[in-house]
Formats: structure tokens, C-alpha cells, sequence
């Protein structure tokens, strides 16, 4: 694997974390089914990845859900900070709602610095939402609705995640990501 790779860095991130530590009970399905929708951006800018964003919303909202369920645009070169990304989240989100998408799809994130409000840094429920690189995941609410009616208590998931990433450890995610 070449590891300045991008896209090949949050394939196994997805592989490994999310799909092989169960983070996402609903990842797999569309994974194995090449429903996932990769897309590297070149985006240097807050703007030019908003244009980017636009398009892929766009392209997602025409795309049979067959064909493309799901999109992580991943932004490697633009908010590597977390707080600029976090406040980025607003303008994804009037993005969704300009071009009439909302209640179509929404924008899940994931950063590598990612921090729930009203936890420390270092707390391993953190990680539930850490990828590689910056990624906008764009997600059709109607398969989101779908997975959740076929989970028996999707809230339960949060609450597995944390304790499964607490037992994992610090060094046992780093292990992993290797």
C-alpha cells in the first residue's frame, strides 16, 4: 500500500476501524458492494472545496443508490485544523440546503484531530470519528433511515463504540492503523 496515498489510507481506515471494529454495523453492506464512493480533492481552499462539495452532492443526489449509496470526500490539502473543519460543518451544511437536498442527504464528518464537545482530546470516544484526513461523508438519509429501522437500537451503537475503543486503547488503535 502506498501510504501518501490518500484514498488508500482511508480505504483501510474504513476497512480496519469502522467496518473491522463494527463502528458502523451499516458500513459493510454498501462496502462490499462497491456502493462507496471515493473522491480525492485538491482543494486548497475553503471555497474551492465548497465548490467540490456542490458537485459531489450533486452527483450523489442523480446517482442511482445502486450505483454510488455513499461519498467520503476526502480533503487532505484544506481545514487541517479542527476548529476551521468543525466551523467548515456550517457551510457543508447550507450547501445541502441551497441546492434543495435537505431531508436527501446529509454531511457526516471525520477529521484526524476530531473532538466531541465536552471531552478532552485524548479520550479514545473521540476516535469513533477520526480518519486519516479530513473527510466530508455524504450519506442519502433514506438509507440511513433504512439501516436504523433494521437495527434493533441504533443507540446503542454510541455507547458500543466508546467502550470498544476504550478496551482497544491508545497503543491498540495505533496498532490497527499501521
Amino acid at each position: 500500500m502506498n501510504t501518501d496515498d490518500p484514498i488508500a489510507q482511508t480505504r483501510r481506515w474504513l476497512e480496519r476501524a469502522v467496518i473491522g471494529l463494527n463502528l458502523c454495523p451499516f458500513a459493510k453492506a454498501v462496502y462490499v458492494k462497491q456502493q462507496v464512493r471515493f473522491v480525492l480533492s485538491e482543494a486548497t481552499t475553503q471555497e474551492s472545496l465548497l465548490d467540490e462539495l456542490a458537485a459531489e452532492l450533486s452527483l450523489l443526489a442523480a446517482a442511482e443508490p445502486e450505483a454510488i449509496d455513499t461519498t467520503l470526500l476526502v480533503h487532505p490539502h484544506v481545514l487541517a485544523d479542527f476548529l476551521d473543519y468543525n466551523d467548515f460543518l456550517d457551510r457543508a451544511d447550507a450547501a445541502v440546503v441551497a441546492l434543495g437536498l435537505e431531508g436527501e442527504i446529509q454531511v457526516a464528518s471525520f477529521h484526524p484531530q476530531y473532538q466531541f464537545a465536552g471531552t478532552y482530546a485524548d479520550e479514545m470516544g473521540n476516535f469513533t470519528n477520526r480518519s486519516p484526513f479530513p473527510t466530508l461523508h455524504l450519506l442519502r438519509e433514506a438509507s440511513i433511515d433504512r439501516a436504523v429501522a433494521a437495527f434493533p437500537d441504533p443507540d446503542v451503537i454510541v455507547e458500543r463504540n466508546i467502550a470498544t475503543l476504550e478496551n482497544l486503547g491508545r497503543e491498540g488503535w495505533d496498532e490497527l492503523m499501521r
